[in-house]
């Protein structure tokens, strides 16, 4: 959950400008023309304000996502389970409010798990509940302690455990419990977040109603951070050695990330149902995604192929109260699939977006555009495709080029620049000229992330751009880039660009959808 020390940041966010369209679709702010169409691959709500994915669970044919929601308004409060479910990860249906605020006590970030024992004692006779856990945060007492709800309609309707709280320390930064059914102990485990003093807490419980403490975990990774929140613990294959795995330990820093703000940072190490030992030195830093716009990542449960698929907020808590769109505010990431590869550094998380996302793109009308340069001199030369929504793979060949890569929704003299800056290694994503950027100054800005040269002397770029969004995958997804824009109407361009020397090969492909 976006905690307190975040919260107050978004309450100090700067105010959106006046202007806005009532559909939300397109609109004028401030005098400028901004695209401000709904994304199309990205999920958000219907309207008002939405930030960290929670309960992420597949269940009886469903993706279910579950969110921090404020039902009254487009601004951080009254924090409440928002809900959709999904077939494919990217067509959502809309369902009722999960679980509300009640009492002056917010439901905060946690987790849905199924019982399918009923060792909660929850469920009916041929009918086992799914359950939910998540943090109350009572302001007026200024406590946060976990809560359970139940659902017996697939997750259609929730009742509160009358027993709640579960597990209530008297802290007043205790949030967002990660639970999973560990099968090795025959119990479930509980990591939650002593997010002010930097620490993971594990517990243990026989039927989610009675916890013990197992264990602690930190502060270790990036030191200087203001709190850890979000947490999540789960197993994954090492990708190419049969019968080797790792635990991986997510949380979200509330800053000093890698651009200076909020992020996602990471360990690797094993868990023996007891306590999670990090397998790597405990300065050791490693980056979810080195954009500005990923925070509160969370992971699927029960995935029926055995993918480890997670979401986070694409947003920045420092900006996102200010983000010029209506009636909705904020997102989610693009469901990515995620991989434990070994490298020359130990291992390490690779991604790539979901499977499915270019039959997706083809069923809704997508073009496809392929571009080829030998020998490409200093300059920008136009793939000849256009689109406000697009997939693009791309690969370089730096030869003697200092910087080089795309220009996405180019128009008007503005553009959103992914590229590879060779002096450096490093992978950077400008929205410096990217459209509107003067609603808040962390916005408009470079960032990047460190990326080697391929061992075939190539760089490798994924790229999804979604009218008000770009991600990005280098190199098979080692080092990704997440961030906003918000570009003015009709920026569809798209171009290759290479600057301070030629590049010996630039070959793209692009599915892409222009603007009815």
């Amino acid at each position: 959950m976006v905690g307190v020390c975040i919260a107050a940041i978004l309450l100090r966010s700067l105010p959106v400008a006046a202007g806005f369209a009532a559909d939300g679709e397109r609109s004028v702010v401030a005098g400028l023309a901004c695209s401000e169409a709904r994304p199309m691959l990205h999920f958000t709500p219907p309207k008002n304000w939405i930030n960290d994915p929670n309960g992420l669970i597949w269940f009886d044919g469903e993706y279910h996502l579950f969110y921090q929601y404020n039902p009254e308004g487009d601004q951080w409060g009254h924090m409440s389970w928002g809900h959709a479910v999904s077939r494919d990860l990217l067509s959502w249906e809309h369902l009722p409010l999960a679980i509300p605020e009640a009492g002056g006590v917010m439901a905060f970030s946690g987790t849905a798990v199924f019982d399918r024992t009923n060792s909660s004692g929850l469920g009916k006779p041929g009918r086992p509940p799914l359950i939910a856990i998540f943090t109350g945060h009572d302001g007026a007492a200024h406590v946060q302690h976990q809560n359970l709800a139940f659902s017996l309609d697939r997750g259609r309707t929730w009742t509160r455990y009358a027993g709640n709280p579960v597990l209530d320390l008297g802290e007043s930064d205790f949030r967002d419990p990660k639970v999973f059914w560990h099968a090795p102990s025959g119990r479930w485990i509980m990591v939650v977040s002593l997010a002010a003093q930097k620490r993971a807490l594990f517990f243990a419980s026989p039927d989610l109603k009675a916890w013990t403490k197992l264990s602690e975990f930190g502060p270790e990774g990036r030191g200087g951070v203001p709190n850890w929140e979000c947490p999540d613990l789960f197993e994954m294959p090492v990708e190419g050695e049969p019968g080797e795995t790792r635990w991986l330990l997510v949380n979200s820093v509330g800053g000093n990330g890698p651009t200076g703000g909020p992020a996602c940072q990471y360990f690797v190490g094993r868990f023996d149902g007891e306590r999670f030992e990090n397998e790597n030195g405990a300065d050791t830093v490693l980056w979810l995604d080195g954009g500005k716009d990923f925070y509160a990542f969370q992971s699927y449960q029960d995935e029926p192929s055995g993918k480890r698929i997670g979401i986070a907020w694409m947003a920045d808590p420092w900006y996102a109260g200010a983000t010029p769109t209506s009636p909705w505010r904020c997102s989610m990431t693009l469901p990515r699939e995620f991989r434990l590869v070994r490298t020359a550094e130990g291992l390490r998380l690779a991604q790539r977006p979901v499977e499915g996302l270019e039959s997706f793109l083809r069923d809704r009308g997508a073009q496809e555009t392929q571009f080829e340069r030998r020998g490409m001199h200093p300059g920008d030369s136009p793939t000849g495709a256009t689109g406000e929504v697009a997939m693009i793979r791309a690969a370089f060949e730096p030869h003697g080029a200092e910087r080089f890569g795309l220009r996405v929704l180019e128009g008007g003299g503005d553009s959103t620049v992914v590229g590879y800056d060779a002096a450096i290694g490093e992978i950077y994503l400008d929205r410096s000229r990217s459209g509107r950027v003067d609603f808040h100054p962390d916005f408009g800005a470079r960032f990047g992330a460190p990326l080697a040269v391929g061992a075939d002397g190539r760089v490798t770029l994924t790229v999804v751009v979604d009218r008000g969004s770009v991600e990005v995958f280098g190199n098979d997804g080692m080092t990704t880039l997440s961030g906003l824009v918000f570009p003015g109407g009709g920026h569809t361009g798209i171009s290759v660009f290479a600057e301070g020397g030629d590049l010996g090969l630039a070959t793209v492909r692009i599915l892409s959808i222009s603007p009815e």
